[in-house]
This record gives structure tokens, C-alpha cells and sequence, in this order.
């Protein structure tokens, strides 16, 4: 009987180690990329595709991101990005939150028929409505502008989804507690829910501030002007018509990752909780 529960245990310890050990290659994996393009931004020029492979260089050309600078308006390109994913957001936030107290709270007519209706959209490829999308900003005359990069993010079904569900967990007694002291719709809106469901307004923010911040396909068919670029479009620019400079375009998306990774660092708390409740409570 020892030697039985001996064994097992010995295996339990033996499938601990195999399963932190495979944890440990996945993540390596993953991280694999992010270094290879801060190792290939820091390389000479030359130095790039040589081998045996260098995996870091001996001297680190700091200097390609000042000649990246000097090159390219990297700066009016990452202030484009910033006030499109910004507006974008907050836009995409406020418009969704309501959608979603009206979902969750609102008792109409059709409620439910509209708001499966609604999440069907989910299944139509953003590709699908890209041309329709684009004659619609040439009829209002919003061809290159910021009015064409920033409204459409305004709408998504997957974030109105994701709050309703999280507004859904939240006690109706505070509702009806609210009204009782003379509050209207807008008051519980404002105030009562919006200040619980933080966790999830935080999802919602890093899923559409990454998605924005990283769009490439919109921006590249409704802006031409190059002061209207955002990031990913005029990375895009780096490349050469019959040889591109590597290490300027790694230099390039180095600059386009870090506010990405600084928003995750910042919000990370709030974006697990935020999906941890909405998955285990919706």
C-alpha cells in the first residue's frame, strides 16, 4: 500500500515536472519573436541577414531609431495612432455601454429577437463591409480624414456582448434602491453600473485600443495623405519597392509595440478580472 501511493506520488511529481517544463517552452516560443525584433533593430546594417545567426549584436546600433526618425515621420504617425485608437475607444465604450444597460436593463418589445440579432453581425467578416463602409465615407465626404479612421471602430457588437453579460451579474436591487431615491435610467446608468463593471469597461479598452492601434487594412483604403497615416500604414512605407532595411522596419515596430505594451501593463488587473467574471458569470 506505501509502495502504491509512493508511485503515485512519484508520477504526480513527475507530470508537475513535464507540465512546468512544457509551460516553460511555450512561453520561450512566444517570446521568441518579440526578441528577435529588438535584436534585428539594434543590428548595423549588413548585419541582418548573415550567418551563422547573430542572436544579439556585439555593438548595438542604437542609432537606427534616430535614423528611422530622420527618415520617416515616425512621430506623426504614432500621434495619428494615438488620437485615432483614443477617440476610438473611448467612443467604442460609451456607445457599447449604453447599448449594453439598454440589453441588460430596459424591458421592450423584441429585446431579445434584436439582441441576437445584433450579436449575428459577429459572424460578418469586417472584409465584407469594407467597400460598402468605404462608399458610404465618400458619399458624407469623409474620405481622408480622422472622422473616417475613428467612427467605424465606434460600433462593435463583441464589446456590447461582453457588458451586457457583465451588467447582467450585477444585483437589479441596487437599480430599484436607486430609483426608490427619485434616480432615473441615466442616473443608475452612470452611477451605479458603470463604477461596478470597471473590470470589464477595462477588457473592453485594451481589446479596442489593440485593435485600433494595430488596424491596417481600414486606414490603407480611406487615407492617402501621408499626415493622415497612422502607425501600421506608415510602417508600411519602410519597405522598399526591391530591398527593405530590416533593421529600420524592427526599429519601426518596436516604436509600435511599446505603447501597446505599456496600455497591457497598465490594465492588466482590470482585463483578467474583466473576462475571468464575464466568462464564469455570463
Amino acid at each position: 500500500m506505501h509502495q502504491a501511493t509512493s508511485r503515485v506520488a512519484d508520477l504526480h511529481g513527475s507530470l508537475r515536472v513535464v507540465g512546468t517544463s512544457g509551460l516553460w517552452v511555450a512561453s520561450a516560443s512566444m517570446l521568441l519573436p518579440f526578441f528577435w525584433m529588438v535584436s534585428t533593430a539594434l543590428k548595423p546594417d549588413g548585419a541582418v541577414m548573415v550567418l551563422p545567426i547573430q542572436w544579439w549584436p556585439s555593438s548595438p546600433a542604437w542609432e537606427n531609431f534616430r535614423r528611422l526618425s530622420e527618415s520617416f515621420p515616425v512621430g506623426r504617425f504614432v500621434l495619428n495612432s494615438v488620437i485615432v485608437a483614443t477617440s476610438g475607444t473611448v467612443g467604442q465604450i460609451l456607445i457599447a455601454a449604453m447599448g449594453a444597460y439598454a440589453f441588460a436593463r430596459l424591458h421592450f418589445q423584441g429585446k431579445d429577437a434584436l439582441f441576437v440579432l445584433y450579436l449575428a453581425t459577429l459572424m460578418i467578416p469586417a472584409q465584407v463591409t469594407l467597400i460598402p463602409l468605404f462608399v458610404v465615407m465618400r458619399f458624407v465626404g469623409w474620405v481622408d480624414t480622422y472622422q473616417a479612421l475613428i467612427l467605424p471602430q465606434w460600433i462593435s457588437p463583441f464589446a456590447v456582448f461582453l457588458l451586457r453579460q457583465h451588467f447582467q451579474t450585477i444585483p437589479r436591487q441596487l437599480d430599484e434602491a436607486a430609483f426608490i431615491d427619485g434616480a432615473g435610467h441615466w442616473t443608475v446608468f452612470t452611477r451605479v453600473l458603470l463604477p461596478l463593471a470597471r473590470p470589464a469597461l477595462g477588457a473592453v479598452f485594451i481589446f479596442a485600443f489593440m485593435g485600433s492601434w494595430n488596424d491596417f487594412l481600414w486606414p490603407l483604403i480611406v487615407i492617402n495623405d501621408t499626415n493622415r497615416m497612422t502607425l501600421p500604414l506608415g510602417l508600411a512605407t519602410l519597405h522598399g519597392r526591391w530591398t527593405s532595411q530590416w533593421n529600420l522596419v524592427m526599429a519601426g515596430a518596436v516604436v509600435a509595440v511599446l505603447p501597446i505594451f505599456l496600455v497591457f501593463l497598465a490594465a492588466q488587473r482590470q482585463f483578467i478580472r474583466g473576462l475571468t467574471l464575464s466568462a464564469l458569470k455570463g
